[in-house]
């Protein structure tokens, strides 16, 4: 028996199909027991008797719930792995977003290839997610999620929907514009977005202006996540977390599988990639997407604010571990303030090579020379991505010595506020 982590709209609906076996594609066979801890409205974690076909190859099996697609997958050297996203479950959010996300183009700098550390011959490709719609990678999974939900109401198909989340960042947008573009003649997707009290005006704003619902509540986490608990309750909205949703874990790991085809049509291959880590939804979804499409051959690092240090120190000792109680969360790169979840950490956990840390000075440089150079205006969140690529423990460990010439960085978002952030470049002698 195995302790599987799975999001869940409530428990009527795992009591509805518990007990009962699924296939797919007569590979696989799996039989749901008891529960065996509950740890959140949002959270369950159900004890999993998976019996496996004993074929050489990767085989995995599925359950449904409300739209949700749960994954166990059971590796070639017979050690199960469960994550809550499969690459085929990537694959179909491609299909999904294909034609309103937009393909973001890869860019390429010479200026910045040379001020890798070192090394002559490095070659930079960076996903300019900065120029996704809502300006970052969010809107890829929220548009999948709500796609997803809809695509599993079809008989009938509901004359509405409502999706509520809490977010006083890009997923509050994301989530807004998506439910606005996914409306149709036969159904009407209304968005609520809980945030805060000290949500800058101009997210409000944006926000308002996609046709989303706000409520504001305290500035805590815990009062974010009892409102948005008591609009599913009260009025049977699907709530959609920013990260440990599999089906916009699922549309973020789209990014990769654009990035992969992008960096082949250049005439080359990936060696590395560096992804910027937070909750962990982004770095998930294209470690499952990068896995398939390049296997262990890529090596694939993650960033992190050195004061966001949470995802580093959780896989150094290989347990989930959270923000220390006294950390200020004081970082530029506010967008990474988020920890890893019972989703996230287990893909986190198995398949990342390595997990950097860089300084908030060193956020600061980066996001200036992806400025000056690339002239996009990124948010230091993507900065952090970019200083890693730059810094010397990165170009020590992944030289070209070790076969590690082409690396490719995500640039998360571009949703700044560039007077602040160029008054602290200033303060630091940039």
């Amino acid at each position: 028996m195995h302790s599987v982590p799975l999001l869940v709209e409530s428990i009527e609906s795992i009591n509805q199909i518990t007990n009962n076996p699924t296939d797919d594609d007569d590979r696989a066979r799996t039989y749901f027991g008891s529960f065996c801890d509950i740890r959140s409205s949002s959270t369950m974690f159900l004890d999993v008797d998976c019996s496996i076909s004993s074929s050489p190859i990767t085989t995995s099996c599925y359950l449904d719930v409300e739209g949700y697609r749960f994954a166990m997958m059971e590796t070639t050297s017979n050690v199960e792995r469960t994550y809550c996203i499969t690459f085929k479950d990537v694959e179909a959010a491609a299909g999904r977003i294909e034609g309103t996300a937009y393909r973001t183009p890869v860019l390429t700098s010479s200026s910045i290839n040379s001020k890798a550390p070192g090394i002559d011959d490095r070659q930079f490709f960076f996903k300019s997610e900065a120029m996704q719609r809502t300006g970052s990678f969010k809107f890829r999974g929220a548009l999948n999620a709500i796609r997803s939900i809809l695509e599993s109401q079809q008989n009938p198909a509901p004359s509405s929907l409502s999706v509520v989340t809490h977010s006083s960042g890009n997923h509050a947008q994301a989530l807004a514009l998506a439910a606005k573009l996914s409306s149709n003649t036969k159904t009407k997707v209304h968005a609520t977005i809980v945030m805060p009290q000290n949500t800058p005006l101009v997210k409000k704003n944006a926000v308002q202006a996609f046709g989303a619902d706000i409520v504001m509540v305290e500035s805590t986490n815990e009062a974010r996540e009892e409102e948005a608990d008591r609009i599913v309750a009260e009025t049977g909205a699907t709530f959609v977390h920013p990260s440990e949703d599999p089906r916009v874990i699922a549309g973020q790991g789209t990014v990769c599988l654009e990035l992969v085809q992008q960096v082949k049509e250049m005439g080359a291959e990936l060696d590395a990639v560096i992804i910027p880590v937070g909750g962990g939804g982004l770095a998930s979804g294209n470690l499952v997407a990068l896995r398939a499409l390049l296997g262990t051959r890529v090596k694939i690092v993650l960033a992190e604010p050195a004061v966001l240090d949470d995802a580093k120190r959780s896989f150094e000792a290989k347990e989930l571990l959270k923000h220390a109680s006294d950390n200020m969360l004081d970082s530029v790169a506010d967008g990474l303030k988020t920890t890893l979840g019972p989703n996230t950490w287990p893909i986190v956990r198995d398949l990342a090579d390595d997990i950097f840390i860089v300084t908030e000075n060193e956020i600061l440089q980066a996001t200036k020379l992806v400025w000056e150079r690339l002239k996009v205006c990124i948010e230091p969140s993507a900065g952090v991505g970019v200083a890693v690529a730059l810094s010397e423990e990165f170009s020590q460990k992944y030289s070209s010595n070790q076969g590690i010439r082409n690396v490719g960085v995500i640039l998360c978002g571009g949703n700044v506020d560039v007077l602040k952030i160029a008054t602290r470049m200033q303060a630091i002698g940039l």
